[in-house]
């Protein structure tokens, strides 16, 4: 496959801004991938779709307050600072963006808060971008951490083009969201309410955790058009012992195995072995989907709608074949459905 098989015309006004009033009343496309046929739906119908004893796996991860805005010592500049992850955390080390970079240098001092309580050295240039801070703060970690995330803001995506308001910090985070380590949100499940959960248990649906703690990567422009050649950032994640034990004893029985989101989807086909079960995995994946893929555990998928040329459409294109999403992404266009974390949902069927 090829990049350029993946851009199409996306109008401005529908890349969602905001939330929708409700987690479970956006629009829902439900694409049935063994004919092509699509339904419109409201999101909480997608309890229609599953029975007792099918399964639908999250992603737990929790996303962190990871952008701040700084001035630099001397000029005084405002530089925004992105959180990408701690490094050390006795020594307060950790990867961040910058920007402007071109006026950071090893050595500069940033400073934090309106009384410029936060200060960070430069230490160390990673990339055009990245550099690596060392925070001066003298406390415990847990103190340190508490007023380091008090000083951010929630790291919406860039094609979000306001600033986050207060609401996002509950609204950017799924309500299930225990492990603290993202800087994006796996957005499919932003969808997915306390009530329509309940529900869920109620009738029998099954539900279990991975955890993949989303980075920038998969907002990373892709620069070559052969996608053989576009390596994927590494992403932490980790499948325990129980979800092991549910996804497979599904698939023995021929029960559902809902992947709620691209970033579930990837620690899934990451942790697979034999006969389309998985096994326990602890570590980092740097897996690219795109199409042709053999899925061989999920036999459903819950995704938003993504941009063009973005590997999260890469991976759903995958999942339920090329031709039905690029299909089915121009009605969602002509229909009016809304994109990016903020907008509609589609769920695929096998």
């Amino acid at each position: 496959m090829k990049l350029s098989q993946f851009k199409f015309k996306l109008p401005d006004n529908l890349i969602a801004q905001h939330p929708s009033e409700n987690r479970d009343e956006c629009r829902l496309m439900v694409l049935h991938a063994k004919d092509g046929t699509i339904e419109h739906k409201i999101f909480k119908n997608i309890i229609e779709y599953f029975d007792e004893g099918d399964v639908m796996v999250f992603n737990d991860t929790k996303v962190f307050p990871a952008r701040l805005f700084g001035n630099k010592e001397k000029t005084g500049a405002c530089i925004e600072v992105f959180l990408l992850r701690e490094l050390n955390r006795e020594n307060k080390f950790w990867d961040v963006l910058v920007e402007p970079a071109r006026k950071i240098r090893i050595g500069n001092k940033l400073y934090f808060g309106d009384d410029d309580s936060m200060v960070a050295e430069v230490i160390d240039n990673t990339t055009s971008r990245g550099r690596t801070l060392r925070f001066l703060y003298d406390g415990p970690h847990d103190e340190f951490k508490e007023a380091l995330f008090a000083l951010g803001e929630t790291p919406l995506p860039e094609y979000i083009t306001r600033r986050a308001e207060p609401e996002d910090a509950d609204r950017y985070q799924n309500i299930f969201a225990a492990k603290e380590g993202a800087v994006m949100a796996p957005a499919a499940g932003l969808h997915f309410s306390r009530e329509l959960l309940k529900r869920m248990e109620i009738k029998g649906v099954e539900r279990g955790f991975v955890t993949l703690h989303c980075g920038r990567g998969n907002f990373r422009d892709i620069d070559v058009e052969d996608l053989t050649k576009h390596r994927m950032d590494s992403e932490e994640m980790y499948v325990e012992e129980e979800l092991v034990e549910m996804v497979n004893n599904a698939k023995d029985r021929g029960a559902k195995v809902c992947a709620v989101g691209t970033s579930t989807m990837r620690a899934i086909s990451t942790a697979v072995c034999m006969n389309g079960h998985i096994m326990t995995y602890e570590g980092w994946t740097n897996k690219f989907i795109f199409p042709p893929h053999d899925f061989t555990v999920c036999n459903a998928m819950v995704s938003n709608f993504h941009l063009p040329l973005s590997t999260l459409l890469m991976m759903v294109a995958a999942f339920g074949g090329y031709e039905n999403v690029m299909k089915a992404y121009e009605v969602a266009v002509k229909e009016g459905y809304k994109f990016g974390a903020y907008g509609d949902a589609m769920l695929i069927l096998k």
